[in-house]
């Protein structure tokens, strides 16, 4: 992960002014008005004795020391009903260093009903469960079907549990099963189709990532800035070594040399490419990496997927082959001739005999 342990995983901040749910404060004002004499009932997200913020002020702690590496939160001191929260995404994922956004808001019923969640989406369609709309499906939020133990549990549900779930079940390895209907019939059947799903979700978390950068989320400058920073070049090899084959979408890791095994790529996977590395190298070097000389070129290899030198090895392979094969043949071929030259000679020594005989027959 990028050099950024200096930013908190989780911490208590003030602007608010780019919150999605920023203005819901307004709504639930009028939702609650008086319905007793006219007197108003106070605000449960300012009563430090209603059950709800003794709720949140207990999600908070949770938060607070319970976060993993990749998740983190940013709370806000005069609104307790939103929170904000940032995912990394995961290696081994299509999502591999992106960075995704999560604003959140606790409904003043909490916990009878799940907090309402939205994400930033920039307009792609990342996941299945993410909507460009910023609307998330999802079973434990209630937004989509699912087995009871499954859905918001008032007595044990928590947002850790939801920032959790976001980043396992969600932003996975293979994000096309999370479609509903794909796992009735195997994953073996749909196997292509994921895989082509992830070079358009590689696509799409790299324009989600210039989007960041160009407008990174209040609270979260900091962290955009010194994550991209440092990633900058993991992200361009990566696109060098998807393009060309090298290794499956979403399996890049900077230990990886390759090897004489290629990857199917899309024709339009690696158009896009083409077109997208010189805009990340920008956005990039305005984060302020510091790049090689020559990373600004998209190294593209020949169409056949092999660079000049992994051609010359699988040439030299190829020809150790052709050898082996033609050892092969010549040698079946040394063992027929010989047995048929023996077979001559002994079909020669049987003629000598016969005719040997015959001359003392005839010598008698």
């Amino acid at each position: 992960m990028a050099n950024t342990n200096h930013f908190e995983h989780f911490d208590v901040v003030v602007d608010t002014s780019d919150h999605f749910f920023a203005q819901a404060k307004k709504k639930i004002k009028r939702q609650n008005q008086s319905d007793q004499l006219g007197s108003p009932i106070e605000d449960c997200f300012t009563n430090a004795r209603s059950d709800v913020y003794k709720r949140i002020m207990k999600e908070w702690k949770v938060l607070a020391h319970n976060l993993p590496e990749s998740i983190y939160v940013r709370v806000y001191e005069n609104r307790i009903d939103l929170l904000r929260a940032m995912i990394v995404g995961a290696a081994g994922t299509p999502y591999h260093d992106g960075l995704f956004f999560f604003d959140i808001a606790f409904p003043p019923d909490y916990p009878s009903l799940p907090p309402k969640v939205h994400y930033r989406s920039f307009g792609y369609k990342i996941n299945p469960n993410l909507y460009t709309s910023g609307d998330v499906c999802l079973s434990l939020i209630n937004t989509w079907r699912g087995k009871k133990n499954e859905k918001w549990d008032p007595s044990g549900s928590t947002i850790l549990q939801l920032l959790v779930s976001l980043q396992g079940l969600v932003l996975n390895d293979m994000p096309f099963f999370n479609e509903a209907g794909s796992e009735i019939l195997g994953r073996g059947i749909f196997e292509k189709k994921a895989e082509a799903y992830n070079e358009t979700v590689f696509i799409l978390n790299c324009k989600t990532m210039m989007c960041i950068i160009q407008r990174p989320p209040r609270n979260f400058e900091g962290f955009v800035a010194s994550h991209f920073r440092h990633q900058a070049c993991a992200v361009l090899s990566a696109c060098n070594d998807y393009v060309n084959g090298r290794v499956r979408i979403g399996y890049y890791t900077e230990s990886d040399e390759g090897d004489l095994s290629r990857v199917r790529v899309s024709g339009k996977f690696k158009e896009s490419i083409r077109v997208l590395y010189p805009q990340l190298f920008a956005a990039f070097v305005k984060c302020g990496a510091t790049l090689e000389n020559g990373a600004e070129n998209l190294k593209m290899e020949k169409r056949d997927g092999s660079s000049k030198n992994s051609s010359d090895r699988k040439y030299r392979v190829v020809v150790r082959k052709v050898i082996g094969k033609i050892r092969k043949i010549y040698a079946s071929t040394l063992k027929t001739r010989a047995k048929f030259d023996i077979n001559v000679i002994r079909g020669q020594a049987g003629n000598a005999s016969h005719l040997h005989g015959n001359t003392s027959l005839q010598s008698s």
